[in-house]
């Protein structure tokens, strides 16, 4: 009989029983919380982790922390695209295949900025940097491997703007731009999924709950309260509050959409909890996925927008 998990199972108890030796992984963004986490329950299993990270050294010394697995580490700048394709010269250089690539990195409602290439820093951080990154290494794909992107409930906060990506006409919410990031980081796995599913590749989207780590940092006490009041996090009769998972929990689901569940159900999906959502259009409610985040024509008009924006063609 097949085991039940939710949310509050852990990366380890999804990966009980599982060995990973022969496997290889991809795990962007190890020096800090979900994406540390990640790296140690894979390698805790067997597998052999490649992680990215901005800062090296806090990355080695986060690891540490978590036990010292033995991650290989590579730099990269999710916000600087020359930093990125550097990362990803590095990686193909190798030539080593991959199972699985988990794009965990991400920051959230910075204050208004921009990257080094002059996109909107989230859009620019959560996205692009990433579409790049991993577009480039799907040579490096095995047949049967799958592709975790990062996304978040955030997502029902924002539909992309395929016209006015930087926010040089609207004006800025720092939560509107990261529901805009964590939106297009389901369409490029809807996306990817569709252009790779015939060679036997699938990618699916996650949102790993909430999770109280180093990506709330830019998060100011009107922001919480805007977050609160927008999701009733506090709980009401109605509403019942957001239950904060730890970070073993929140690294469940992604690690459950790579390695157990079916590849074919959740390929071109959106996963939470360990399970597989429904669409939800209910603007009320924070349950479920929102239908703009799963259609196809939206996210090959993102996938277009985003090659423009960084000067690069991918026809996978």
């Amino acid at each position: 009989m097949a085991k039940t998990f939710g949310a509050e199972s852990t990366a380890d108890e999804i990966l009980e029983g599982i060995e990973l030796s022969g496997k290889r992984v991809l795990v962007t963004g190890v020096s800090a919380g979900l994406g540390v986490e990640t790296a140690r329950s894979l390698v805790a299993h067997g597998a052999t982790v490649v992680g990215t990270a901005r800062d090296l050294t806090k990355a080695r010394n986060a690891l540490a922390e978590a036990g010292n697995p033995s991650v290989e580490l590579v730099e990269m700048d999710l916000a600087s695209l020359r930093s990125v394709r550097k990362a990803a010269d590095e990686v193909l250089t190798k030539a080593k295949a991959f199972d699985v690539i988990v794009a965990n990195a991400g920051v959230m409602a910075c204050p208004q900025g921009k990257t080094q290439d002059g996109f909107e820093t989230q859009f620019g951080t959560n996205h692009l940097g990433h579409f790049v990154f991993v577009n480039r290494l799907v040579s490096l794909l095995k047949p049967g491997a799958r592709i975790v992107s990062l996304s978040s409930t955030g997502h029902q906060l924002s539909d992309v703007d395929l016209e006015d990506p930087n926010f040089e006409r609207t004006p800025y919410h720092a939560f509107a731009a990261y529901g805009r990031s964590k939106t297009a980081n389901i369409l490029y796995a809807v996306a990817l999924d569709s252009r790779l599913k015939g060679r036997g590749v699938r990618a699916t989207a996650v949102h790993p709950g909430g999770i109280q780590t180093e990506l709330g940092r830019h998060l100011t006490p009107e922001l919480v309260g805007e977050l609160m009041a927008r999701w009733n996090i506090g709980g009401t009769k109605e509403a019942p509050a957001i239950q904060f998972k730890s970070v073993p929990q929140g690294s469940a689901t992604s690690v459950w959409s790579g390695f157990v569940a079916s590849s074919d159900a959740v390929g071109g999906r959106y996963c939470e909890d360990c399970h597989v959502c429904e669409v939800n259009d209910d603007t009320s409610s924070r349950v479920g996925v929102r239908s703009y985040a799963l259609n196809l024509a939206h996210a090959n008009d993102l996938w277009r927008k985003s090659e423009e924006m960084v000067g690069e063609r991918f026809p996978l």
